[in-house]
């Protein structure tokens, strides 16, 4: 099973927030610490939102942040909101024309396999990703009141004030 980029890049951001909980996190900062496209970016952050992971702030001083507590976001259930449109092959789409759909037995097995997938990650919760987690914590604090525009060359790390 191979994950989406979009799902990569929801954890991501969703990890971001967990750490920076005392203010809001803007898009081309997050781009940045998770060396990430800003369009593709900007996809994924409006799903979380509509998800109700997070919630956005418009404006000059906008961004967003975690809508609840790290400890109940669940990892699978931020996988499935990403990934459940996705069949994971033809049997479980609605489109599925393949021959062997009326005698292959193999449907149920994957069935099971991804259910079993989900069912792992349902007892992981993003706390569980960053909390005491001191590696993570200084890859992705975002720093200063004015947050960067701007990353410094061969780094994902933002530029600072005194620095750009």
């Amino acid at each position: 099973m191979r994950l989406t980029t979009r799902t990569n890049l929801a954890l991501r951001t969703l990890m971001v927030c967990a750490v920076n909980t005392d203010r809001l996190v803007r898009k081309q900062d997050v781009a940045c610490v998770i060396n990430a496209s800003e369009n593709h970016l900007a996809q994924v952050i409006n799903k979380l939102a509509q998800e109700g992971f997070i919630t956005t702030q418009r404006g000059r001083h906008g961004g967003f942040s975690l809508n609840r507590a790290a400890s109940s976001i669940g990892v699978g259930e931020v996988f499935r909101a990403f990934e459940a449109d996705l069949p994971l092959i033809e049997c479980f789409s609605e489109g599925n024309t393949c021959p062997l759909k009326d005698h292959c037995r193999m449907g149920k097995h994957l069935k099971r396999a991804v259910d079993a997938f989900y069912g792992a990650l349902d007892d992981l919760y993003l706390s569980d990703l960053t909390d005491c987690n001191d590696g993570l914590e200084r890859l992705l604090q975002l720093e200063g009141p004015n947050l960067p525009q701007q990353c410094q060359p061969g780094s994902h790390k933002p530029v600072t004030a005194e620095a750009a």
